[in-house]
């Protein structure tokens, strides 16, 4: 077993009965939250909706990984955060089983495997998918009418220019570039990759958008912060290759009892979180610089107003 989750499970089993009985009224909710941009913003759309929703709140935002956090819940240290359905695949060995890659079925599971297992709560999960993803410059995306991989495949059967700037781990990883390629039936060459070594998404996208060495797409994720601001599009999974990570709050089943409002004071923003609402409000903050808490509170002010009309 993966030696960090031999340590979630050793941390949930020997936490389990301290944390048994249901939190105090009067005790805040510790809300937490990964490190990463998408982190602080979804980690603060919780926390303030549910300070304005009459909760007393702990703020631990920004925590840190993904193990970190998973850790600090499953041993009571915090109470709630944002985490993806997707994860579940490696929280419960189970990362070759196909339900991962349709978004209702893999929600279910890691609800069901993290109530039964854990006692945590997975609510409302956003529409957003953070997976990864090939990304096309704007100008040719619309030049040909690129949406999809499908239509890329198309692209690139006909001869279309096409350079793609990616991380080694993308390149050949048999999850990643070599499953989309067996699904849509293309295959890059040599010339057709540029290959950053222990490259990030912040760096595929930049050779995209600086149109280094003739790239013209980009290894991201669905979420990114930088697609908007670059005028990168992503190419939507039609085939489902890839997980689905849609971010959910999960909160300890305590938590919830004594604060159940906590579920519907969270499901109408998490139901707002469409992949490109996702993108602007991380691009709002990784490309804007903008303090991801007022960028927080001018989206939930954006649904105040929307329920208002």
């Amino acid at each position: 077993m993966n030696p960090v989750l031999t340590r979630l499970a050793a941390a949930a089993a020997g936490t389990m009965m301290a944390f048994s009985v249901a939190q105090a009224d009067d005790s805040p909710v510790v809300v937490a939250s990964k490190i990463d941009t998408e982190g602080s913003v979804l980690g603060q759309l919780i926390l303030q909706r549910l300070e304005n929703g009459g909760i007393e709140v702990e703020n631990r935002l920004q925590l840190g990984t993904t193990s970190i956090v998973r850790e600090a819940l499953t041993a009571g240290e915090i109470d709630l955060y944002p985490e993806y359905t997707g994860n579940g695949a490696f929280f419960f060995d189970m990362t070759h089983r196909p339900v991962w890659k349709d978004a209702e079925r893999a929600y279910q599971m890691v609800k069901a495997e993290d109530r039964e297992r854990n006692g945590l709560v997975w609510l409302t999960p956003a529409e957003a998918n953070n997976t990864w993803a090939i990304s096309v410059r704007g100008e040719v995306a619309r030049e040909h009418d690129l949406a999809s991989l499908e239509d890329l495949a198309d692209y690139l059967d006909g001869g279309g220019d096409f350079k793609l700037a990616a991380s080694a781990e993308f390149v050949e990883s048999l999850q990643a570039l070599p499953a989309f390629q067996e699904a849509y039936g293309f295959d890059l060459s040599e010339d057709q990759l540029l290959v950053l070594s222990g490259g990030n998404t912040a760096a595929t996208m930049r050779a995209a958008a600086q149109q280094t060495s003739g790239v013209n797409a980009a290894m991201t994720y669905g979420t990114d912060g930088g697609l908007k601001a670059l005028d990168l599009v992503v190419m939507d999974d039609t085939l489902g290759v890839q997980p689905v990570y849609q971010p959910a709050p999960v909160v300890r089943e305590s938590v919830l009892e004594a604060h159940p409002e906590i579920e519907t004071l969270l499901a109408p923003v998490f139901e707002a979180l469409d992949r490109d609402t996702l993108q602007r409000l991380n691009g709002d903050v990784a490309v804007k610089g903008l303090d991801p808490a007022q960028v927080a509170s001018d989206f939930l002010d954006s649904l105040h107003d929307d329920s208002d009309n």
